[in-house]
């Protein structure tokens, strides 16, 4: 169709998140129009990084999917919950975002009904939409959506090589904006007896008029010069080379080749490609790439092994003002891609083809290629965010807080001379701006005596509740045990993404490679929708090594997603429900008889074992990594939602034993006995503090924990170190702290890392946080 008014409107694709998750995350496209978006790919991260830029998803009305596995969906279901809670619509609503993809799908939306309202699904379309099978991609198939989308024709076709599951389908994307009407030619106008210019206009619309000189009726084509053909962008994704393969021979893409007779019609402008390095540098992707004499490539999954701007420049500037303050706090975080990594280990880069008909770039984020106005087709770098530094950031910081190098100085000392426990800090310079903290009533427990420091360490991931926001990402605990491997505990979206930032890109897939076990609290979205990420990256990491499956405890309904997902690809996982992990069980499993040995034979996901079975697993799987036990408890919160305690064993320190450390993580939850009870005694207490202490009848209607309440919970536990964390995403940086009572607390932030042996420590540093946040917080 035609459209004279497509003239003056403002079109383009733009890359989000290239680079997010370094690599491991498919970046996403955005196709925008004045009155209609379509994002194509939802991997993990995409909601976050809109956040930082500004970028409105609740204008989206069609996320389209090049692939469906946990690489291009990942982010899907927080993006979904999210929408919904924007547009607030229900069932009947015609709001809700419509999902385009392949037939499987159906397999993904079937395994997040389990934890996504099933009305805010309900707009799920399938290519090809007449439900036929599998086909050579013979030709394309047109998107319909009641009727034609408003600014643009999509179509598409299917790659399926015949020697890959149906679930490795991809889907290649033909997106190809509405004509223009040509214009008036005056000269032409005038023979046709026409002088009002209100019927040039009307003609302009594609009303036939009556000449004013001539008795004869003038059509649009009379006077009407050619139409100005609508660009065409392609949305292409081969995950390997077999299906780059089908793409080369796909007849769909014919009319669109710089020698196919249509070709003056069938222009491609942009080619974004977001197959991988290792397919696009092949000889046969190369081959296509020449079919298009014309066409901007833009390559989405290309790094630059050099590149030193955060994709998240918010978190970043906060990581690297906490490092600057204590680094034994706050490691140095590891932008991606560059930081502590080998060449040999950072994405390779791609390599463009060099011949003079082919046009390819690196995707950078926030790059656009405009597509309307017809003057301003082509690239466009206005929104590509400029290059920032950690040095950057501290000059900023010292410029806005001269006295935080004092500060900084003051902190290093608690490493550097002895001290006594909970000593009073009187030199800070901040002392008009906090609390003093009475020292504390309780002496170190007799777990920290020599203890060495790869023992333990306490990473956050993630600290925020409910969506990832600019400077929290959603919950994750990862627990370092050092050359005994190590645990998470909760796996929100974006956990694999902070791996990377926390230790780099190898030094993440070694923590991925050596976890020992998974646990997770209760089903909402922000607690798991990680999981099926860093289950696939193990997968791939240990292909071909000799290994078991890892476990993963969680409630009744994460191990229903599960089952329901690896229909959709294995994830080399058993599941184990929480309820078998409580206190009864583990007394009860340990007193059995010990000569059978389930565990001796090698564990397979398709072997089915009972949950009594999976214990005596599990606790195998604890004692190699020097644990004792692993106990889940109810809590108050949802349905099925638990707590956690971790007990080490206990150790030998000069010919003496001393007793093991115990780590109690809450999960979400109102203050509750089962807390309290599973506490007493504990080393180390995490403890969700959503709201502020003003907040109390909004913690109870949400069954969350304001901060008093979780310290109160410490209190009675007699807790050594209390740790507070899942906060409101309505503090962006830190909560306030006024009149509570720090003796014994601190606050988490994201890729925040307590060593066991720096436990004496943590509480002193806090004042200083207050310090650092005093104008932001």
């Amino acid at each position: 169709m035609e459209r004279n008014k497509d003239q003056n409107t403002q079109a383009y694709v733009q890359i989000l998140g290239t680079g997010m998750d370094t690599q491991e995350t498919s970046p996403s496209v955005l196709l925008c129009f004045d009155h209609e978006r379509f994002i194509f790919n939802a991997g993990e991260g995409l909601q976050r990084f809109c956040t930082e830029y500004k970028i409105k998803l609740s204008q989206v009305d069609h996320i389209c999917l090049t692939r469906v596995c946990s690489e291009t969906t990942g982010g899907l279901p927080g993006l979904l919950l999210t929408l919904a809670g924007i547009k607030n619509g229900s069932s009947e609503s015609d709001d809700h975002v419509r999902i385009w993809g392949p037939p499987n799908l159906d397999l993904l939306v079937n395994a997040m009904k389990t934890y996504v309202p099933h009305a805010v699904m309900t707009k799920k379309n399938i290519i090809p939409q007449s439900g036929s099978a599998l086909a050579p991609p013979l030709y394309v198939e047109e998107l319909r959506d009641v009727d034609k989308f408003k600014a643009v024709n999509i179509s598409a076709f299917l790659l399926s090589p015949t020697q890959f599951s149906p679930n490795d389908t991809s889907i290649v994307y033909i997106c190809k904006l509405h004509d223009i009407r040509g214009k008036v030619d005056i000269v032409k106008a005038k023979a046709c007896g026409l002088e009002d210019k209100r019927k040039l206009g009307q003609l302009q619309k594609g009303i036939s008029v009556k000449s004013d000189l001539l008795d004869i009726e003038v059509h649009p084509d009379d006077v009407i010069g050619p139409p100005i053909p609508g660009p065409i962008v392609l949305i292409v994704d081969c995950p390997t080379e077999p299906h780059a393969q089908e793409l080369l021979s796909a007849q769909a893409l014919d009319a669109y080749y710089s020698d196919s007779q249509s070709n003056f019609t069938n222009v491609v402008n942009c080619i974004i490609h977001l197959s991988p390095a290792t397919v696009v540098n092949s000889p046969v992707y190369e081959k296509w790439m020449r079919k298009f004499d014309s066409a901007q490539h833009i390559m989405g999954r290309a790094t630059r092994k050099h590149e030193t701007t955060p994709i998240l420049a918010s978190s970043a500037r906060i990581a690297t003002r906490l490092h600057y303050l204590c680094p034994q706090f706050f490691p140095d975080p590891s932008f991606p891609s560059v930081q502590n990594d080998d060449d040999d280990v950072a994405a390779p880069n791609i390599k463009v083809p060099v011949e003079s008909s082919v046009c390819g770039i690196s995707a950078e984020n926030l790059l656009k290629f405009a597509l309307r106005p017809p003057r301003k087709l082509g690239l466009d770098r206005s929104c590509v965010q400029n290059t920032m530094t950690s040095s950057v950031f501290i000059e900023e910081l010292l410029s806005e807080i001269p006295e935080i190098a004092v500060a900084a100085k003051n902190i290093r000392k608690f490493w550097h001379k002895p001290e006594e426990d909970e000593v009073e800090l009187s030199d800070r310079q901040d002392s008009n701006d906090v609390v003093i903290e009475e020292p504390s009533k309780f002496s170190v427990p007799k777990c920290l005596e020599n203890v060495q420091r790869d023992d333990l360490e306490i990473v956050f991931l993630g600290t925020g509740s409910s969506i990832p926001s600019k400077y929290r990402n959603v919950s994750s605990i990862y627990v370092n045990l050092f050359s005994k491997g190590g645990l998470l505990l909760d796996c929100g979206e974006g956990t694999l993404a902070q791996l990377k930032r926390r230790y780099g890109i190898s030094g993440a897939d070694t923590v991925v490679r050596n976890l020992r076990c998974i646990w997770i609290s209760h089903i909402h979205a922000d607690h798991h929708a990680g999981l099926a990420r860093i289950l696939a990256l193990r997968r791939d990491l240990l292909k071909g090594v000799e290994h078991e499956p890892i476990l993963v405890v969680g409630p009744e309904k994460v191990g229903e997603f599960l089952k329901e997902y690896i229909k959709l690809e294995d994830l080399d996982m058993l599941f184990l429900d929480c309820w078998s992990t409580t206190r009864s069980k583990w007394d009860n499993t340990e007193a059995e008889d010990n000569s059978s040995q389930p565990c001796s034979k090698k564990l397979k996901p398709s072997t089915p074992l009972d949950d009594i079975t999976l214990l005596k697993c599990l606790r195998k799987v604890l004692g190699e990594a020097g644990l004792m036990r692993l106990i889940s408890f109810p809590v108050v919160h949802c349905d099925d939602a638990f707590g956690v305690v971790l007990e080490s064993a206990d150790r030998m320190n000069y010919g003496e034993v001393v007793p093991g450390w115990k780590v109690v993580y809450s999960g979400d939850t109102r203050p509750c006995s089962e807390v309290i009870d599973a506490s007493l005694g504990a080393t180390i207490l995490i403890h969700e503090a959503t709201f502020e202490d003003g907040l109390v009848e909004e913690a109870i209607a949400r069954n969350h924990s304001t901060i008093k309440e979780a310290l109160e919970v410490g209190d009675s536990a007699g807790a050594y170190r209390v740790i507070l964390t899942h906060f409101s995403q309505r503090y962006p940086k830190v909560p306030a702290l006024v009149e509570v009572s720090m003796r014994r607390t601190s606050i988490a932030f994201d890729l925040m890392s307590v060593n066991l042996a720096d436990l004496p420590v943590l509480p002193k540093v806090l004042p200083y946080l207050k310090l650092l946040f005093r104008n932001n917080g």
